[in-house]
């Protein structure tokens, strides 16, 4: 029960800190803004995104820290049955919002990634009847609107903001080369830099985005075939991390007298030995088994 409640309350706090600092940038930028409001150019509808940042709010970095530091509590409190080294262990989770801000990242690149994959096959389509470049991509973001309904979708907002540039006299091919430096993805900057040598020499733009378009879904399906391969490795990976934690737990509490020397003198350093081991077991096995794009 008190470990409950320490972990509320410290959860709480963390919480709350965390969201006053987020109020009072939010304020800082506000104000500067309202300081110049001539100098700073119109918004457009969407504002445009860098895709190798993200910004974590103030409840996702609480949660990020409570999603690490309770259960590295638990696991201190186990191999230690001490609260002031258990709290100690849970102050990892003040690092994990970095982590997870990089996860975040490549989560969306990744929907961005599949999402592109099917705008060059609307594209193609549509300059395979003829039809101009600016038009071709006009069309296609129709067809990405029915295809992605969420207003929200990554490429239906590139696209979006690809179309209005063209609109307003921008040519196609910058607005097309600030989408794939914004993107950070090494098949869209390909794309974009074998579409600005086509539109240059004349080349065949149509058979370019079919083959870029039958290259990344290859890409796709070697990647999801991956993904299924090392899906059961993953989970046999996690019981064989948890196993050794469950056993130390049960026998801490069931044969507290069995397990005494372990908490005293150096067994101590036989536990944090111990509990290294894991910790570096775990970071290895989510390196060799993280599958990037």
């Amino acid at each position: 029960m008190k470990i409950l409640l320490l972990l509320v309350i410290t959860g709480s706090l963390s919480w709350f800190m965390l969201l006053y600092l987020d109020r009072r940038k939010s304020k800082d930028r506000e104000l500067k803004k309202v300081k110049i409001p001539n100098v700073l150019p119109p918004r457009s509808t969407h504002a445009l995104i860098d895709y190798q940042h993200y910004h974590l709010t103030a409840q996702q970095k609480a949660t990020a820290i409570l999603m690490l530091a309770l259960p590295a509590f638990i696991v201190g409190y186990i191999f230690y049955k001490s609260f002031i080294l258990a709290a100690v262990i849970s102050a990892v989770g003040l690092v994990f919002p970095r982590i997870r801000k990089q996860q975040l990242i490549q989560i969306r690149k990744n929907k961005l990634y599949v999402q592109f994959k099917q705008a060059l096959s609307c594209l193609s389509s549509s300059m395979t009847v003829g039809k101009s470049i600016e038009t071709a991509f006009q069309e296609t973001l129709e067809d990405l609107k029915l295809l992605y309904p969420d207003p929200a979708c990554l490429i239906v907002i590139e696209f979006s903001i690809i179309c209005r540039k063209v609109e307003n006299g921008e040519p196609i091919e910058a607005a097309l080369k600030n989408f794939a430096d914004r993107s950070h993805l090494e098949d869209v900057i390909s794309f974009t830099d074998v579409f600005l040598t086509c539109k240059r020499t004349g080349g065949n733009l149509v058979e370019v985005m079919k083959r870029t378009s039958a290259v990344i879904g290859e890409k796709l399906e070697i990647t999801q075939d991956i993904n299924v391969m090392i899906a059961q490795k993953r989970f046999e990976s996690r019981v064989l991390l948890f196993a050794p934690i469950v056993i130390v737990a049960v026998l801490a509490f069931s044969s507290p007298e069995y397990m005494q020397p372990m908490y005293t003198g150096s067994g101590v350093l036989i536990m944090s030995g111990c509990l290294s081991i894991l910790g570096g077991c775990y970071m290895l096995t989510q390196k060799i088994m993280n599958i990037k794009v």
